[in-house]
């Protein structure tokens, strides 16, 4: 535990308010685990989370906030006043989406203690934990010193870009500080982001018989050509860069001189610049190898389209900063000692890149497979995620009369 944070962190656990609170998430993580159920059984695909927000805004009103509202993005925000007029203002978040496509069976089963499920730890479990903070904030009538948001972004996984969280960022310039509950076991840190350039590439060309008409350009070739070349790309391990072709589609049949193929490039990095660099190399193999494919034939018919399916900034942040600090001293005087920092592709990403604060946490519990149609949640000592969250939002918060708020104002 830091220093810097030990004072604060003691004073805390000496108000009974907060010794209530504590209980109360302990106690509660029952209740904690049928929403997180509840929530994972409702689907919710990018650009269709609207039935999940609607009973994530329904339980943030049984919550104690009953003003709780739905924004123009399909973001979830209640707020939480506190006696600052408003400053600081900290959001504590979890995104409602999920990675898999509607008509997935999230039905969930138990064996040897987990609970299998797609989607039932991303994000579920940081949805669950934001309602049971909300709730010990209601409960032990928690009075903060800055305004407190619980919110639920849409469009965080996938082709949603994280719209949620830049529309929320776009509409209050007045955020300061941003957690996401969104990682895997307790005394994980999230304080970097992994930034990504998605596109879709798609090769059109004559199309003819296979027989009668070769000689002209292929798009399945052309596709081919580049997917053998992006393949032979050496990128650094540190900062990790990464590039992959993961769906690819087109042509007709064997007998048919493809007319179109199409593939989805991901690339990221934890690096802007390599990340561009890497971007730049894959760019550059698209383009020449629709010309290739052209020159091998000798023709012009063949066209290269590229569709910019979106972008997600990288960035990173010191192990030294205020939250970070907040989270850590948060987490190891509720006895989780291994701390391990990580960056990844979260919600966070837009707030780094912006100069915000922002961190993702743990949930509580363990899990595994996420991204799977095998993705699991163990519920063991699950209440620590719900307790680290609330301990480092009132660190940052401040809780009034007692400790100042460790968040600063945003520039």
């Amino acid at each position: 535990m830091t220093e810097f944070n030990a004072p604060m962190l003691a004073a805390l656990w000496e108000q009974p308010q907060i010794k209530q609170a504590m209980l109360f998430l302990e106690r509660d993580a029952g209740r904690t685990l049928e929403q997180q159920f509840a929530l994972t059984m409702i689907e919710a695909p990018p650009f269709k989370e609207a039935a999940r927000a609607a009973h994530f805004r329904e339980l943030l009103s049984q919550a104690g906030y009953p003003d709780a509202r739905i924004d123009t993005e399909g973001n979830v925000i209640a707020v939480h006043k506190g006696a600052g007029a408003g400053v600081p203002l900290l959001v504590l978040s979890a995104h409602l989406d999920s990675v898999f496509p509607e008509g997935t069976d999230v039905t969930i089963k138990q064996r040897d203690g987990r609970y299998y499920a797609p989607g039932i730890r991303d994000d579920t479990r940081g949805l669950a934990a934001v309602l049971a903070v909300a709730r010990a904030f209601s409960e032990a009538k928690v009075q903060t010193v800055g305004d407190v948001w619980f919110v639920g972004t849409v469009g965080e996984e996938g082709l949603g870009n994280l719209r949620g969280v830049r529309a929320l960022f776009r509409d209050h310039p007045g955020i300061d500080g941003f957690i996401s509950i969104d990682g895997g076991d307790m005394g994980r840190v999230t304080l970097g982001a992994t930034g990504s350039q998605r596109y879709r590439v798609t090769y059109r060309g004559p199309g003819g018989h296979s027989f009668a008409a070769f000689g002209i350009p292929s798009a399945a070739h052309a596709m081919g050509r580049a997917i053998a070349k992006i393949a032979d790309l050496r990128t650094p391990s540190d900062p990790n860069t990464t590039f992959n072709v993961g769906r690819v589609r087109g042509g007709t049949g064997a007998t048919a001189i493809a007319e179109e193929a199409q593939m989805d490039v991901d690339i990221r990095s934890n690096s802007a610049e390599e990340l561009a660099r890497t971007t730049a190399s894959v760019l550059a193999i698209i383009e020449a190898s629709g010309r290739d494919e052209n020159a091998r034939w000798g023709s012009r018919e063949l066209t290269v389209e590229i569709q910019d399916l979106g972008a997600r900034p990288a960035g990173n942040q010191a192990q030294s900063i205020p939250i970070v600090c907040a989270t850590v001293a948060a987490v190891q005087s509720l006895g989780v000692e291994r701390i391990q920092y990580s960056l990844s592709s979260t919600d966070c990403n837009i707030p780094i890149s912006l100069g915000i604060p922002a961190i993702a946490i743990p949930g509580g519990g363990m899990s595994g497979g996420n991204h799977s149609l095998g993705e699991w949640y163990d519920p063991t000592l699950g209440h620590l995620g719900p307790q680290n969250a609330f301990l480092t939002v009132l660190l940052m918060a401040g809780l009034a009369g007692v400790t100042q708020p460790q968040v600063g104002r945003r520039r």
